[in-house]
């Protein structure tokens, strides 16, 4: 059987492989028909970014779970947390994220949320993957007036407006905050502006006039060039960068200098400890979160677990763990007293809730963590072996963690979502983890790359 499922969703070139039209119909089937056999209530939300490819997956995805005797919620251009909110505030059987998140916009992906706004389970995936592998879900179709609907809720923005509100201290406001929004032309693009700008901030917005094509097209939270000029051109407090659906922050200080996940999960953790609300005084990052946060954690008393890649899996740890903070250097963080899923917008409120608290920079902040020299290469692949498997890899990293000496760390895996392998090497100097870093890339691009 196919596997559709990957580390978040589904994902592909839009229009090709596993994201046709048809396939989306049928997609739509089977999650309509799972959703019905685990809840009583049957209609389920869809949204979606801003690539032009979402009106085809929308338009198929609502045939699909209309046939199904489901009604359908459409919401429009919403980050993946507003879905996740509207799904449990609409008392919806499942949420549907039309994204492909970071992704060029050549590229789309399927989301979906439970009813209680958590990422389905692995047993539901793989029943949907199972009804549409074997075609049984060509067999199920109600007839008549068992077939489903579709509306259009129109005040959905200004819900998740107001929930994401109420997660900003109530006695507090951004009056004399000047903020730099980049919206990665995406699905923050009306929402962003609006929060922080009815909050009191004076709101400058870059990169959000999207036209389907230009989503994450050197902006947002992996380019934060742009972001950094603006902000030092108006003179701003900080500049804030979210992806292309909205769930993922990097900040940049006054000064235009970038601030990492990292750095955005410790700031947090400390407000968090300081205030005693840091349950179990735990935080749940991954492998890929720099030295340096480890550090600083150990020197801030704050415990810390390490989570596979990803953030479905950093959440599945923080609910086993009972900690309510936890995140990736990407810009991903989780706060489980606030949401169910990451969230850039609620992430940015609290970031900018201890500037004010503190009456201190950003940048004053920011060094508070040292960040070690490190070194993050993506490399085009054509297949993905078992890592242990591509000659010569396994003594090269056993000779660049020996020559660490325990003050750094390799790790190499691959992307869950694209054909990448990520090698990541980290050091107390800068020429020790090129050198080291560069090794690795080359024998991986002789064995695999394109």
């Amino acid at each position: 059987m196919s596997k559709l499922f990957g580390t978040d969703g589904i994902r592909g070139i839009a229009n090709s492989d596993t994201l046709t039209a048809e396939m989306a119909l049928n997609i739509g089937r089977a999650i309509a028909h799972v959703s019905k056999q685990h809840n009583n209530r049957h209609k389920i939300v869809i949204g979606k970014d801003t690539r032009i490819s979402g009106y085809m997956i929308e338009s198929a995805l609502t045939a699909g779970i209309c046939s199904m005797g489901v009604d359908v919620l459409l919401v429009g251009p919403m980050p993946t947390p507003g879905i996740a909110f509207i799904t449990q505030s609409m008392r919806a059987d499942a949420g549907i994220v039309i994204s492909a998140s970071h992704n060029p916009y050549q590229d789309n992906g399927i989301k979906i949320f439970s009813r209680d706004g958590y990422k389905l389970s692995d047993e539901m995936e793989r029943e949907i993957e199972e009804l549409v592998a074997t075609g049984k879900i060509n067999n199920i179709r109600p007839t008549a007036d068992n077939v489903g609907k579709a509306f259009r809720i129109n005040d959905a923005i200004g819900r998740y407006i107001v929930f994401c509100k109420n997660t900003f201290a109530t006695d507090m406001t951004l009056e004399g905050m000047k903020i730099v929004l980049d919206c990665a032309n995406g699905a923050t693009y009306k929402v962003a502006p609006l929060i922080f700008s009815e909050l009191g901030a004076e709101v400058i917005t870059i990169h959000n006039n999207p036209d389907g094509k230009n989503i994450n097209d050197n902006c947002g939270s992996q380019f934060t060039s742009d972001l950094s000029k603006k902000v030092i051109e108006s003179g701003a407090d900080i500049g804030l960068a979210f992806d292309g659906d909205g769930d993922r922050l990097i900040a940049v200080d006054e000064n235009g200098k970038e601030i990492s996940g990292d750095q955005i999960i410790y700031l947090c953790a400390k407000a968090l400890h300081k205030e005693k609300e840091l349950n179990n005084n735990l935080v749940i990052v991954t492998p890929m979160s720099n030295f340096g946060l480890r550090a600083a954690f150990d020197e801030a008393n704050i415990s810390h677990l390490d989570a596979d890649v990803g953030d479905r899996n950093v959440l599945k740890m923080m609910k086993e763990e009972g900690a309510v903070l936890g995140g990736e250097q990407s810009g991903h963080v989780i706060f489980l007293n606030h949401h169910t899923t990451g969230d850039g917008i609620i992430s940015a409120l609290q970031l900018v809730l201890i500037i004010k608290k503190s009456h201190r920079p950003l940048s004053k902040l920011a060094t508070e963590m040292k960040i070690y020299p490190q070194q993050l290469v993506n490399i085009d692949v054509k297949s993905k072996p078992d890592i242990l498997t591509i000659a010569g890899l396994q003594e090269a990293q056993n000779d660049a963690e020996a020559k660490l000496e325990n003050n750094g760390r390799v790790f190499i895996r691959y992307s869950g979502t694209q054909n990448l392998c990520r090698v990541m090497v980290e050091g107390p100097a800068e020429e020790l983890t090129k050198e080291l870093a560069s090794r690795l890339v080359n024998i991986i691009q002789k064995e695999i790359g394109i």
